[in-house]
């Protein structure tokens, strides 16, 4: 469709390390058909690969006897390719067998016992068992038969076939490793793998480089030996073997190491890939875990790690809905104790009219719902102007302006945020009549308790104001009173909002309390 760009990311943050494996969204079908293709591929590859190295080296190149010749025709001509011919029918049919064995439970499509998870993650050394066993019993075939020719034969293609089998064993165990992790995941999804050294991420690199290199380098310096034993071999000989030799180590050498770092780098750019998603605010990213070795553990340890982040982060926004967003940041600033210290806030109180009567005929769910409709605009209003629900008290409401979180006019805001619900409360919602009282004025702020359960308060005279004056507000044309003092401490274009109606000594207190509404201006 012209205008829709494809998510690009998805093709470069794979799911299970490549493009090449799928998702985890495909069905088991899908993985099992993927899985199939690629240890096909990858085997058949590696070996004839091996086949062909070994082929090269023995006829061309290695000290001896010259190989491509009339008297080695049979071992040449029908020995090799009849027994490689049988090796790759077997070996398929084998790996096969092998496999299919081992993760039977997936293609049932069921979840693995503990003996079939440890199972299926060891599927790639079995596959290298088996590599290695029809090698040396190639190398136990193929040898004699070259040797009956011409014992000195025999240490040329001994050595070669061993090495070209240890390169294509090592090949086959990571390409194995890589081809099955769809069914990895699967496994591992159920638990931590398997201790087992020889599975580790080091041992990987270790053997890449004794297989790709060490192996030879042995071989250069069995050449050095037979030259020193004084076989004959003319400088040119000598330097084609040591080129030859030198350029299998270089590409072999360069094709497990890319293997085995592939097998581990896929797994840290998951984690990393999954972090950045984290940093982002994605909490509920999590990592594929597909590695058995102590990758695994940290792809598995990053799951631990994000699914803590999501639980504390849903956590403290629990915790920010029941006292407030202000109050948890104060809270998680510095640990709250019990007590308080004294400061000047402005205070707006707001309660319904008339909610015992609403209450009595009207239905508890049309109740609660009028609430809720009531409490979203004085939340709304009240974080309009950077103010606090310290509480909600049945079917009132009591806001702070100045704590937790200090403000440069705490009475300007209480003022200006009760004008505000005046005008909104009957709009947003309608036949619901709330009364509104201000103050501003010393109480104090502080966690009122006990030390195992305890809640953020303000305390205070301007508290019981505020109180006071929301009922006399009941009687008013407006609904809203404000105290002389609010208006008195407000910036001048907030208190000539306010005009003067008289006063009155309010209930709890023992002087009497000017009292201002709104001028309409």
């Amino acid at each position: 469709m012209a205008g829709v760009r494809p998510d690009l990311s998805l093709l470069r943050r794979p799911d299970l390390g490549s493009v090449l494996l799928g998702s985890e969204e495909q069905s088991t079908r899908q993985r099992t058909l993927r899985v199939r293709v690629l240890l096909a591929l990858t085997l058949l590859a590696a070996n004839f690969v091996g086949v062909a190295v070994a082929t090269v080296l023995i006829l061309f190149v290695l000290p001896g006897p010259r190989l491509a010749s009339r008297e080695f025709l049979v071992p040449t001509a029908i020995v090799v390719p009849v027994y490689v011919s049988l090796a790759i029918i077997v070996g398929g049919v084998w790996v096969r067998s092998a496999v299919y064995r081992r993760v039977r439970w997936f293609l049932d499509g069921r979840e693995p016992t503990g003996s079939e998870r440890v199972g299926t993650l060891r599927v790639p050394a079995r596959i290298t068992l088996i590599q290695a066993f029809l090698w040396l019993l190639g190398a136990a075939v193929v040898t004699p038969a070259f040797g009956m020719v011409d014992p000195e034969a025999v240490p040329s293609v001994g050595f070669t076939v061993v090495f070209a089998g240890m390169v294509v064993c090592g090949a086959a165990f990571l390409l194995s490793d890589f081809g099955l992790r769809p069914i990895a995941a699967v496994a591992l999804a159920g638990g931590p793998a398997p201790r087992a050294r020889f599975l580790g991420a080091l041992t990987r690199v270790r053997v890449a480089w004794a297989v790709g290199s060490g192996v030879p380098i042995v071989g250069l310096l069995i050449v050095a030996v037979y030259t020193l034993a004084g076989r004959a071999l003319t400088l040119e000989r000598f330097a084609v073997i040591v080129l030859a030799l030198g350029a299998t180590s270089l590409l072999a050498g360069f094709l497990l190491i890319s293997l085995a770092t592939g097998s581990m780098l896929g797994p840290l750019r998951s984690v990393r890939w999954a972090m950045e998603d984290v940093t982002a605010g994605r909490l509920s990213r999590r990592v594929v875990v597909y590695d058995g070795t102590e990758l695994g553990e940290l792809q598995r340890g990053f799951n631990r790690m994000a699914a803590g982040l999501e639980e504390r982060e849903r956590l403290r926004d629990l915790f920010g809905r029941h006292v407030g967003r202000d109050v948890a940041e104060a809270a998680e600033l510095r640990d709250p104790e019990l007590g308080g210290i004294g400061t000047r806030v402005g205070v707006v109180f707001v309660d319904i009219i008339g909610s015992t009567e609403m209450a009595s005929r009207t239905e508890a769910a049309e109740v609660v719902e009028v609430l809720n409709r009531f409490f979203r605009v004085v939340v709304d209003t009240v974080d309009e102007y950077d103010g606090v629900v310290d509480s909600f008290l049945g079917d009132a409401a009591l806001v702070v302006f100045g704590a937790p979180r200090p403000m440069d006019d705490p009475a300007t805001a209480a003022l200006a945020c009760a004008r505000a619900l005046s005008r909104r409360l009957p709009d947003s919602v309608p036949g619901c009549r709330a009364g509104i009282g201000a103050s501003f004025g010393d109480v104090v702020a502080g966690y009122v308790g006990a030390a195992d359960r305890f809640e953020y308060t303000v305390i205070g005279d301007a508290v019981n104001e505020a109180s006071r004056l929301c009922e006399l507000a009941k009687d008013q044309p407006g609904l809203v009173l404000a105290s002389g003092a609010a208006v008195a401490a407000a910036d001048r274009a907030e208190g000539g909002r306010w005009d003067a109606i008289g006063s009155e000594v309010v209930r709890g207190r023992t002087r009497p309390t000017e009292l201002r509404v709104p001028s309409g201006r």
